[in-house]
């Protein structure tokens, strides 16, 4: 880390630094203030364009696809550019050495999008996602990449831009003098410097004070970008081509949210005409994650992604059912799909009688074996059911057409029309392979599994998902229902994944360019294939942590659900370093990582220590209260987590206490001070000072409790506060023991205080 130097922003040489470092920092402030004033003049010049082009364009004289093209692009730039928050515009800065070839000389500003005086003219700030700023995140002392110093910009916490709300800039100079030619043509001794330098500021601190100071700064309201702080490890990830699926098993608080999220925002960047045909979809675990997400793919200029959940993809029915343990674990198994296929396909019969349609005065016949000979080679093509119908339908009327044209000559295409109208040929197709929908098949394989799941699913497994419906449906293996009726019945949430199934099988629905997984190792082996069906030919990447696996059908190993995504061969990459969880809570969590059924490495904090501390109390609405007050005390947002019920009682003795409180799932919770939610809703989530409430019960509260719990105490960013009344795990032990107060009781937890 060296002083501040004197560099002039802008492209261009630069002079000596200046000898006083108090001098340079404060004229190179100003600098650096008036050129983001300039920054500023120049985008607001740029949304004034924007709008004047799109009146422009509604007047030019075009045909009227080109016009609507041309509007719908314009109108798009001019949204966005007006959408734009109000705040910094860079972050950071880059000189490159004279010696370096492309670049020599230079300097850009990085920021979050290009701003600049004219389309011709040099950037004032280059994109984060432009090839040039590759270098702010990659380039070290070992490889500079050119770059001479990189800079990074302080501002003021909730800065709108203003030039006083710069407040500080550190230099990081890369061609390290101390690093001779000598020194690099000797290995060890840059080994040694290197390693001396790693020691003395630790692996997330090589950035500076201004870089640690972004990554721990107070978590309040919705997600922030990273655009400022990624590490080169993830760059690497978010630079990804298009083409590439990886998947990325991230420890908490590691960042892999954000570095799905902007790899997104690059795909959109660099590769704008692929993405926008196919579209880019962000899945997330619930809504109340996606409302914490939101903010951030529009502050790196990117708007109308679609970001949504897999339960909205296939919402189509309400949920008005609710399936007990042993029924959702068996439809959402791998299996059920070839259950569901033969149920769809069963429905394809063999001809029954010749096919005979009339011509005028002559009748055209079909006997039995060319049409049995017509579906059995369609049915052996696999095509979905609906293209298959419309197969048979088409290589029976070019059969009866060639009937037609040995007897009479060439026939019009509006005879052919006509005879795949015919009444004849109608009734023929919905003979062999009938018109059905979704609901038809699934009601009618619920009624009665047997005849389709026998040599798959277990008898017993058969009983669990048979449903005897009322409302028409008998029990009966010749039994049918109607679309009406189907319709109408009441479906449960598992109901909707083998309708989406049964619906793909169908008709295949329109595939994503690239699709983004967030949590994905809770999604079952059917939920995935629902997502892989939507991915057409795309990329996918596949985000999430096996140690927070809670479903009952959560991924044991990253292979078998890649498989069931349709991409076995994407690469799994780990990320163990942490940049949320406090070093305190880490050490626990890896204690509970090791009790866990997976085999993923343990995590490594990059913050300092926290603070974790334990109260026992025989009263936990009051402890909890007091608790939180502790924390209002202090900067940042604090979670409340506890195990089921138990979150509405402590909010509504918050509530009761004056505390104002908002729930996970609640709009405008992500910019709630104070949330209060169960511990089933806090995957995803983070705040600086947790309130842990009665670990024991969030463990014992359901099959996977202890995945469970993994979650909830690695929530915190800074401080964890753990209330109880009953024993604590056993990982638990050394956590600090709070000062007791009138609602504690004295006891403290086993094993040594720190």
């Amino acid at each position: 880390m060296t002083a501040p130097d004197s560099r002039p922003p802008g492209p261009g040489p630069y002079p000596d630094r200046a000898p006083d470092p108090g001098h340079a920092l404060a004229s190179d402030l100003g600098r650096e203030r008036a050129h983001h004033e300039r920054c500023r003049a120049a985008l607001a010049g740029m949304v004034s364009d924007a709008h004047e082009q799109v009146v422009t364009g509604e007047n030019a004289f075009a045909s009227g696809a080109d016009a609507e093209v041309l509007g719908r692009h314009l109108r798009g730039q001019a949204r966005e550019l007006r959408l734009e928050p109000d705040g910094p515009l860079f972050f950071g800065r880059l000189d490159f050495g004279p010696a370096d070839g492309e670049h020599g000389g230079q300097s850009y500003h990085i920021g979050r999008r290009r701003v600049g005086e004219h389309p011709a003219a040099p950037p004032l700030v280059v994109d984060w996602r432009a090839p040039v700023s590759r270098a702010f995140y990659r380039a070290s002392v070992r490889d500079p990449q050119g770059v001479a110093v990189r800079r990074r910009f302080g501002w003021a916490a909730g800065s709108t831009g203003e030039p006083h709300e710069l407040t500080g800039l550190e230099d990081e100079r890369l061609e390290d003098e101390r690093l001779t030619d000598e020194h690099l043509a000797d290995g060890r001794l840059a080994d040694e410097h290197l390693a001396d330098e790693e020691r003395s500021t630790g692996p997330g601190e090589r950035g500076g004070a201004i870089l640690n100071r972004e990554i721990e700064r107070p978590r309040v309201g919705p997600m922030r970008d990273i655009a400022a702080t990624i590490q080169p490890e993830q760059d690497e990830l978010v630079r990804s081509e298009l083409g590439r699926s990886l998947c990325v098993q991230g420890a908490p608080g590691t960042g892999k949210t954000a570095v799905g999220l902007h790899r997104a925002a690059y795909l959109l960047y660099t590769y704008p005409r692929r993405i926008q045909r196919g579209g880019l979809l962000i899945l997330g675990p619930n809504r109340a994650f996606l409302g914490y997400i939101a903010e951030v793919l529009p502050s790196l200029g990117e708007n109308g992604v679609r970001q949504s959940t897999v339960g909205d993809e296939i919402a189509c029915h309400p949920v008005r059912a609710v399936d007990d343990e042993a029924a959702a674990a068996v439809k959402h198994d791998a299996r059920m799909a070839e259950v569901l296929r033969r149920a769809l396909y069963g429905r394809i019969r063999p001809p029954a009688e010749p096919l005979t349609v009339p011509d005028g005065s002559y009748r055209l016949r079909l006997g039995l074996d060319e049409l049995a000979g017509i579906v059995a080679a369609v049915r052996a093509e696999a095509p979905p059911y609906a293209v298959g119908r419309e197969r048979v339908r088409g290589r029976t009327v070019r059969a009866l057409q060639l009937r037609a044209e040995r007897r009479a000559g060439p026939r019009p295409a509006t005879w052919a029309r006509r005879v795949e109208r015919s009444r004849a040929v109608t009734a023929y197709l919905d003979a062999v392979w009938p018109r059905t929908g979704p609901e038809e098949v699934l009601a009618e394989l619920l009624a009665d599994p047997d005849p389709w799941a026998e040599g798959i699913l277990t008898a017993e497994e058969r009983r669990a998902i048979h449903r005897p419906w009322r409302e028409g449906v008998s029990a009966s293996p010749s039994a049918s229902v109607s679309a009406r009726v189907a319709r109408n019945l009441a479906w449960s949430a598992a109901d909707l994944v083998l309708l989406d199934e049964l619906a793909g099988l169908i008709e295949r629905p329109r595939g994503y360019g690239h699709i983004v997984i967030d949590e994905a190792q809770d999604l079952s082996p059917m939920e995935c294939r629902a997502i892989a069906r939507r991915a057409g030919s795309g990329s996918l990447t596949v985000l999430g942590d096996l140690a927070q696996g809670t479903t009952a059908w959560a991924a044991r190993s990253w292979p078998e659900l890649l498989g069931h995504l349709g991409r076995p061969d994407a690469a799994v990459i780990p990320l163990t370093a942490g940049f949320r969880v406090p070093g305190a809570v880490v050490r626990i969590a890896n204690r509970l990582l090791a009790s866990l059924d997976v085999g993923v490495p343990p995590a490594r904090s990059l913050r300092g220590e926290g603070e974790l501390t334990t109260r026992r109390t025989d009263d936990l609405a009051a402890a909890v209260t007091g608790a939180v007050r502790e924390a209002l005390a202090r900067e940042g947002s604090v979670g409340v987590i506890a195990a089921g019920p138990a979150a509405g009682r402590l909010r509504h003795a918050l509530t009761a206490a004056g505390i104002a409180t908002a729930a996970a799932d609640e709009p405008g919770a992500a910019a709630a001070r104070v949330t209060v939610l169960p511990a089933t809703a806090a995957k995803g989530l983070e705040y600086d000072h947790v309130v842990l409430v009665e670990p024991a019960d969030i463990e014992a509260a359901e099959a996977r409790g202890r995945h469970r719990l993994y979650v909830a105490l690695t929530r915190a960013v800074s401080r964890l506060d753990v209330v109880h009344s009953r024993p604590l795990p056993e990982e638990f032990a050394g956590a600090t023991a709070a000062t007791p107060t009138a609602a504690d009781n004295s006891e403290r937890p086993p094993g040594p205080r720190r």
